[in-house]
């Protein structure tokens, strides 16, 4: 992998400085880690000027609207970047005949049912970033055959804000909280994607398609919350709510945990279990 160049867009976002901390400790490609103003996955001159100076064999995206309820009143916005960016990457991944590993969500199913969502469950989103996350997906496998699409879920590092930091920093001024207790997802911790990216990357394979890849195990976001207290050592009493006790503009999935055997088994993957992971990011932080 020594002398493959890698374009990180979003580069500056948790995932890519997740990804930023473990090319450090392999002795890895190169990277160009760009941000929203240099890697701007809308301005095609950018783009074609980018692609053109660096002729990348990878490119890794991660830039992506992500807030789920300011979506709903921005869905112009949101479908440009998830959708029409993630397009433009394609099409030049496929000029240039570089692999794009494009970063999807869980929220790209309805998460109805209490069972382990496969690659091959049929998508229906409930809500407008999941919507426009299908789109960049059903654009990218259009138009370019050398792709991943990664879909992961509840994403958290010791990088940006996310759950875990939020967490934290209430149960350090809080003597009680409220936390939702029947969605039922996986956390995901960002550096363990980022070591699975890079793993794609290094294992030479063309296996090219849609893959789920999130920590094992499963909880709502209540069992998240008290999991980071009683690691963290924070005390205070967390008490379990419906979500309609806390509504909020878009609709959720109840239920998004989904079936990782077919990253697992075709690149020999073993996956840390949720809460592991969150022990080794709570000791990052702190």
């Amino acid at each position: 992998m020594s002398n493959k160049k890698i374009l990180v867009f979003g580069g500056l976002g948790q995932l890519g400085q997740c990804l930023s901390k473990v090319t450090k400790d392999r002795n890895t490609a190169s990277f160009v880690f760009l941000d929203e103003v240099v890697g701007d996955i809308l301005d095609l001159d950018k783009l074609s000027l980018l692609f053109q100076k660096e002729s990348p064999e990878f490119v890794i995206n991660c830039a992506a609207y992500t807030a789920v309820d300011k979506a709903e009143d921005e869905p112009e916005l949101c479908e440009k970047i998830n959708s029409i960016g993630a397009a433009n990457l394609a099409r030049f991944c496929a000029e240039f005949k570089a692999t794009l590993i494009h970063i999807s969500t869980d929220f790209v199913f309805e998460g109805n049912v209490p069972a382990l969502l496969k690659e091959t469950d049929a998508a229906s989103p409930i809500n407008v970033y999941g919507k426009t996350k299908l789109q960049g997906e059903m654009e990218i496998a259009k138009c370019l055959e050398a792709h991943y699409i990664l879909r992961t879920s509840w994403l958290y590092s010791e990088f940006a804000g996310n759950f875990v930091k939020t967490m934290l920093k209430l149960g350090s001024e809080r003597e009680e909280l409220s936390v939702i207790v029947d969605q039922v997802g996986t956390p995901t911790y960002g550096v363990d994607l980022a070591a699975v990216i890079l793993d794609l990357v290094d294992s030479g394979q063309k296996a090219y398609g849609t893959y789920h890849y999130s920590n094992d195990g499963l909880c709502s976001w209540y069992d998240f919350a008290k999991a980071i207290f009683e690691i963290s050592g924070a005390k205070l009493t967390v008490y379990p709510i419906p979500t309609s006790a806390y509504p909020t503009k878009a609709r959720r999935p109840s239920f998004s945990v989904m079936d990782k055997t077919k990253i697992k088994t075709t690149f020999n993957l073993e996956i840390p279990y949720w809460r592991a992971s969150l022990v080794k990011c709570i000791h990052a932080i702190k």
